[in-house]
């Protein structure tokens, strides 16, 4: 969309976006807010618009927000730091860069011209800014439960693929992995310590007496599953210690 066409009149070109958001607004000016990069009011100061770094503020909060309570509801029995890790792949620039390509976002953007040449509308933190603050246009312009429902749809596919991750066992992977690769089947040891409100499990898993990944959770389940996802991880590098063995073994 051309910059120079975007103005009080042209709100119109915004409704394709809608569209692909799958959200109305009941004021479109909140959703031009949204898209104003400031290099456009530097090059256009009497427009009598505004940034979009406010809504960007109001949305990065509201995004974390969202986001914390859904992978809290989903994952019960994740730690916070297991929980904290997966709210911070979701919301990341790198994350909300790529869904604003997916949306196309970099078409709608105001920017100036100089931004413009510079490569602004494919500009990473550009595109994630301008995700942000459509998400907080969305607060503004109809409430919380209306931008909470956005945030769900926007983030719906990654979502669910972070679920699907996330519930595949590593244990059986791992077991898989070890039982092909060394003909043994991995064993696990558990350490209880915490009080009985603040309890915490170390689990420690091995092959053949070597240790393969160590975890950490406040369930035995979560810190089994941790250590084998460490040592998922860390399986070309241990497989190529592992077999150096053997073949010390059998020359010996």
């Amino acid at each position: 969309m051309d910059a120079d066409r975007k103005g009080q009149d042209n709100l119109s070109e915004l409704d394709p976006l809608q569209e692909t958001l799958g959200f109305t607004f009941r004021d479109i000016a909140n959703l031009r807010q949204a898209l104003i990069h400031r290099s456009y009011l530097n090059e256009n100061p009497d427009s009598n618009l505004s940034p979009n770094e406010r809504l960007e503020y109001l949305g990065d909060a509201l995004l974390s927000l969202v986001v914390a309570w859904e992978l809290f509801e989903r994952f019960p029995e994740f730690s916070e730091g297991r929980l904290t890790k997966l709210r911070a792949a979701l919301v990341c620039q790198e994350s909300l860069a790529h869904l604003a390509r997916k949306l196309d976002l970099g078409q709608y953007l105001y920017l100036g011209k100089g931004e413009e040449k510079g490569g602004g509308r494919s500009k990473p933190r550009t595109l994630a800014s301008a995700v942000e603050a459509i998400i907080g246009a969305a607060l503004v312009d109809q409430g919380f439960e209306a931008a909470r429902k956005l945030v769900l749809n926007l983030l719906r596919e990654e979502l669910e693929h972070i679920g699907e991750k996330e519930l595949e066992d590593p244990r059986s992977k791992l077991q898989e992995l070890v039982q092909a690769e060394l003909k043994l089947s991995p064993t696990y040891q558990l350490v209880e310590t915490g009080g009985e409100h603040r309890r915490q499990f170390t689990a420690q898993v091995l092959a053949g007496g070597t240790l393969l990944g160590q975890g950490q959770g406040q369930s035995k389940r979560e810190a089994k599953r941790e250590a084998a996802r460490v040592a998922l991880e860390n399986w070309p590098r241990l497989l190529k210690k592992l077999s150096g063995r053997g073949n010390e073994s059998r020359k010996s």
